[in-house]
């Protein structure tokens, strides 16, 4: 499985911006997708997920603020974030895991806040 994400950029305090990232391959069934995000000196963390159901779930510093979607026929997960905070500046990372636990990772995206 290959995710390949996009979106991001810089954006001022209190403004929108949207991510995407799409799954690719062959034969891959997918239990789950999600955004993680790295900030510099910070450990990675959980953002948003969302499982084939459509249950979803967020960091508790982004609910209110951030919605995740997924397209499934097109094997893509959304993340739609507004009134953006300067603590939100990270690397995002689009995550995947398969009903077998397999863990995929796409490219980090540059998300940046600041006026």
């Amino acid at each position: 499985v290959q995710l390949q994400a996009s979106g991001g950029g810089l954006v001022q305090p209190g403004g929108s911006l949207s991510l995407s990232c799409a799954a690719s391959g062959s034969g891959f069934n997918l239990k789950a997708m999600g955004w993680y995000r790295q900030a510099p000196g910070k450990q990675r963390e959980l953002v948003a997920g969302i499982v084939a159901g459509g249950s979803t779930n967020y960091a508790d510093s982004v609910k209110g603020r951030f919605t995740i979607s997924r397209d499934r026929a097109r094997n893509t997960v959304y993340l739609q974030m507004n009134d953006l905070k300067p603590e939100d500046t990270a690397a995002y990372y689009c995550h995947a895991v398969n009903w077998g636990d397999d863990n995929y990772w796409g490219q980090g995206t540059l998300v940046t806040v600041s006026s």
